[in-house]
């Protein structure tokens, strides 16, 4: 188990619930150094003082928030840890409000919730379980690492997961990034659906996927240690900015994806247009179904309408 980051309690109206904060992420990349490339010596860095050019050690720095130019004020990590938040030492829940309704653009690392000792176990079970049932999510504010944060609260299978979340006025506005007005034909986004569909996996699904990139990073490094030259591939060619023809691209798309589960392929090449072009005119006919039923209707209401109008004559 990874070492706790942080250790509080979570509060919602007078229940604590007493937990320690552990990372439920880990990074796999790979990490470069830089060096020297004449005699191959590690490039260090150091901090130095811009006044007096001393080389300083980690006991020798402060901390301090620049308020205007040749001023600083100096700020301890005493004065940090008492500032007068109330999320300092907890994880305070503050609404509770529908999973779907929170963007996952604001969701940032996450972070699982361990219960701390005995006492805590009866009131982390009752949360859990009062999400589950719920259907929600909590929103929290807490206060790590010099700032206050917004956190979400969720269950994962029988543990609580805290992910850190952007305050509003920190996300970006995505107005003007969406393309011009653009015509797009009922097929094209009815082929576009249809390969969605067979593109389509359960749950599980992403549990397959794999880092191809750090795995071949790996080989590479392997090569180099053992004294061999590395097989390269060469992706420095640009690919042309053609005009993408959508219909024939969904088309070829639908069947690669079929391909892929072993499904079509072979002799069945036009499978894929078979089914666009049904697909499409199982919509057609719909729509004209709809039409000539719509008529039929007004025309029955019509004569209607004039027999009344003969009677009161």
């Amino acid at each position: 188990m990874p070492r706790p980051v942080w250790s509080g309690a979570v509060s919602f109206g007078l229940v604590t619930i007493p937990i320690k904060v552990l990372p439920a992420t880990e990074n796999h990349s790979i990490s470069f150094h830089q060096y020297h490339l004449e005699d191959m010596g590690r490039i260090r860095y150091q901090k130095v003082c811009d006044l007096d050019g001393e080389v300083l050690a980690a006991g020798e720095i402060g901390r301090g928030y620049e308020v205007s130019k040749d001023t600083i004020v100096e700020v301890t990590d005493e004065e940090l840890d008492n500032v007068p938040l109330p999320t300092a030492k907890a994880i305070e829940i503050v609404a509770f409000v529908p999973a779907e309704s929170i963007d996952p653009v604001r969701i940032g690392d996450s972070y699982y919730l361990s219960a701390d000792g005995a006492v805590a176990a009866k009131p982390y079970v009752l949360l859990r379980k009062a999400l589950e049932r719920s259907a929600k999510v909590a929103v929290a504010k807490f206060a790590w690492h010099g700032r206050e944060r917004l956190g979400l609260l969720r269950v994962l299978d029988e543990a609580l997961v805290l992910h850190a979340m952007k305050w509003p006025d920190e996300i970006r506005s995505s107005g003007e990034l969406a393309p011009r007005a653009v015509e797009l034909d009922d097929a094209e986004v009815d082929a576009a659906i249809l390969l969605m569909e067979e593109m389509t996996t359960d749950d599980d699904g992403l549990e397959g996927y794999r880092d191809h990139y750090r795995e071949a990073l790996e080989d590479l490094l392997a090569a180099k240690a053992e004294g061999h030259r590395p097989r390269l591939v060469d992706t420095q060619e640009k690919p042309e900015e053609t005009v993408v023809d959508l219909m024939a691209a969904l088309q070829q798309s639908v069947e690669s994806a079929r391909a892929s589960r072993g499904e079509g392929g072979g002799g069945d090449e036009d499978a894929s247009v078979h089914d666009l072009s049904d697909h499409a005119q199982k919509k057609a006919a719909r729509a004209k179904k709809a039409s000539v039923k719509k008529a039929a209707t007004t025309g029955k209401k019509a004569p209607a309408k004039k027999r009344a109008r003969t009677s009161s004559a």
